[in-house]
């Protein structure tokens, strides 16, 4: 509760700073903001009303004039303030009621909500445990940390705490390097995309057809390569580019109607909607984009 309560605090005092948003002089008087209650009677009715006359100057030190939008915009901030207060306490008496606890698998994105224009707040480690509340939307669940309500991708969740091993498996595999001895070949428009046709080829001499160049998106661009292959081995293949997707230059990868991109890493592996066919879904090749 201890932030949340910050942030209340914090926007008070902005409201307060606000009415003092100038130095005073040795000759200035602190003048007060009033607000003046009157009687006042509807026309139409007779009857009788309290109504609240606001002065366009609020207070004043010097020449400072504090405006009715100014107000406006810190009474909005901490009116925003006490919202997240309030869904953090009610994240926390659902999770005291669900009472389950589960394991981060790996490093994952901590967002404000479950929808694609959620705003990201952080990242939570692995292994960590984490209190959920049961709600779970869009492939993401509730949780809570540190007193605070967040949402975090629901496939990297645990009720096992993972061995050490598996959190840093995808880390492990072939080495970057090596020479393709297999006879095929790639005509590209980045150099990357020859590193990554030369260690895939090291590492897996079976796979021999590759695509680059076509008219369409970041092919015609000349950044983009397909790795034919399926199965197992393109979970391998595809896993390994993920692990060293900083030495090779990779922007995201797609495998097996599934992504991941280095802009949202640490929401792992995304489900794509159905395009349709084998090959649209990327079930027999895997994508990789370069930058």
């Amino acid at each position: 509760m201890s932030a949340p309560l910050a942030v209340v605090a914090t926007m008070s005092a902005v409201t307060m700073g606000v009415l003092a948003a100038t130095p005073a002089t040795s000759d200035d008087a602190d003048l007060l903001a009033s607000a003046t209650s009157s009687e006042s009677t509807d026309s139409r009715t007779g009857a009788g009303s309290q109504s609240i006359l606001r002065s366009t100057t609020l207070s004043r030190r010097g020449d400072a004039v504090v405006s009715r939008s100014q107000i406006r915009t810190a009474a909005k901030a901490e009116a925003a303030a006490r919202r997240e207060i309030d869904v953090d306490l009610k994240a926390r008496r659902l999770a005291a009621k669900v009472d389950d606890k589960v394991w981060t698998t790996e490093v994952l994105n901590l967002w404000d909500g479950p929808s694609e224009k959620a705003e990201k707040l952080g990242v939570v480690e692995a292994p960590r445990q984490v209190a959920v509340t049961g709600r779970r939307q869009l492939g993401r669940v509730q949780i809570v940390i540190d007193g605070q309500s967040r949402w975090v991708t629901a496939d990297y969740l645990s009720q096992d705490k993972p061995k050490p091993e598996k959190v840093a498996k995808v880390a492990s595999g072939p080495a970057l390097g090596g020479t393709c001895a297999n006879g095929s070949s790639i005509d590209a428009g980045r150099a990357s995309l020859y590193e990554i046709h030369d260690v895939v080829c090291s590492n897996w001499p079976e796979i021999t057809s590759y695509g680059t160049w076509r008219s369409d998106g970041e092919h015609g661009q000349g950044r983009a390569i397909d790795i034919m292959v399926s199965g197992d081995t393109g979970w391998a293949i595809a896993e390994f580019l993920r692990a060293n997707y900083a030495a090779l230059g990779i922007e995201y990868i797609i495998y097996s109607q599934q992504m991941w991109s280095v802009e949202r890493s640490g929401e792992g592996w995304r489900g794509m909607s159905d395009r349709g066919s084998v090959t649209a879904n990327h079930y027999d090749h895997v994508h990789v984009t370069v930058y």
